[in-house]
């Protein structure tokens, strides 16, 4: 097994061995908690352009197998693991984690310390990365090429994982609704939520017209997590305008949470850090409820966290936040059906907690029926 180098662009160097497939890829460096779920993570969109470090010392034991994969691909740029498991026992495993990885060209590294690597992006924030294996460069040269590459903020990225073509899911037994959902790096589990709902779901491109949209009479719109920096996606965002101006249902998670926000006249940000896994606390304002969520997202929203806040589309209230760092997790319009989350409602392997989110949803199509407003 050869050496390989996992290199950060602030000069931190760490070394390992050469896994999955052998090569050189770049992407932003940021660190994921979950101690399960690792397939779902490489086949999320929202992923593209990054290089995982699982904290979690011991990854691959379940193996691969196509019915948990979010998406028809990996998508990571890279991928850090401490000890991959030697073997593959689960019983619904297809194929190994390492084989899938090499199938795909995921360049990987082994036997990094992954917790001192987790403490230096705590410390110094998420930052761009290179992994390197079967590269014959000196550390000046390695670190050199990893700072010529684009920084996350800034990129549009929706192109790269949107869906070509307008597909549907149907709804499983009797069609209660028909939702257009904005793929801008969309799961799989997301359409499936909606169709045991009874909802019919049209997944469209990211830069689908308003007209495509009206044109199937929805009883609500979905706007889909993904990657990139929201601030960017200036035609998603006036698209959504419109589309709160038919006053049409929405409900948006995660880069679709942003771009609502946007789209009400907010700014967003790039978090240092970061939230990335499965165990993020965040409390219900309305209830106070604490939710054990999942999270994938580099940038936030600037809103007021207190009182009511003003739109052109009426006012609105900041209704779910962080209670690791008060970041904004969630926002409403009060006066008409419009409603937003930062994390992950539909997160597999879990937690569940927000599974409610999919219900509020259908609530809101019934409370605003649009069909006769919608020409």
């Amino acid at each position: 097994m050869s050496k390989a180098f996992l290199v950060l662009d602030d000069g931190r160097i760490f070394e390992g061995s050469s896994w999955a497939f052998e090569g050189t890829t770049f992407g932003e460096a940021v660190f994921q908690t979950g101690m399960t779920g690792y397939q779902e993570t490489l086949t999320d969109p929202s992923y593209h352009k990054q290089v995982v470090v699982m904290t979690a010392p011991h990854i691959g034991n379940t193996g691969m197998n196509t019915e948990d994969n979010e998406s028809k691909k990996i998508w990571v740029s890279g991928f850090v693991v401490r000890n991959p498991s030697p073997v593959t026992s689960n019983w619904r495993s297809e194929n190994s984690l390492e084989q899938e990885l090499i199938k795909q060209k995921i360049v990987g590294i082994s036997g990094v310390d992954t917790r001192a690597l987790t403490r230096h992006l705590r410390d110094r924030g998420a930052m761009r990365v290179g992994i390197f294996s079967g590269q014959n460069l000196s550390r000046e040269e390695m670190v050199i090429e990893v700072r010529k590459q684009p920084q996350m903020s800034g990129s549009y990225l929706s192109e790269d994982v949107s869906t070509k073509q307008s597909y549907v899911v149907p709804a499983v037994g009797t069609k209660k609704f028909t939702v257009a959902a904005i793929d801008l790096g969309i799961k799989g589990a997301t359409p499936r939520a909606l169709s045991i709902r009874g909802v019919e779901t049209h997944v469209m491109p990211y830069n689908t017209a308003f007209s495509d949209i009206a044109a199937l009479k929805p009883d609500g719109v979905f706007l889909s997590n993904g990657p990139g920096d929201p601030a960017t996606m200036t035609a998603t965002i006036d698209l959504v305008r419109e589309v709160l101006l038919a006053e049409i249902p929405v409900f948006g998670i995660c880069f679709g949470h942003q771009i609502l926000g946007r789209a009400l006249g907010f700014e967003t940000y790039k978090l240092q850090f970061g939230h990335r896994g499965i165990n993020q606390p965040v409390i219900d304002k309305n209830t106070n409820k604490v939710e054990i969520t999942a999270h994938n997202h580099g940038f936030a929203l600037k809103a007021p966290t207190d009182g009511v806040f003003s739109t052109v589309f009426g006012t609105g209230e900041v209704t779910h936040v962080s209670l690791n760092d008060g970041v904004v997790e969630g926002l409403q319009l009060l006066e008409r059906g419009a409603f937003s989350v930062q994390y992950h409602p539909e997160a597999a392997a879990g937690p569940h907690d927000a599974d409610y989110l999919f219900d509020r949803f259908i609530e809101l199509m019934l409370k605003y029926p649009v069909a006769q407003r919608v020409n």
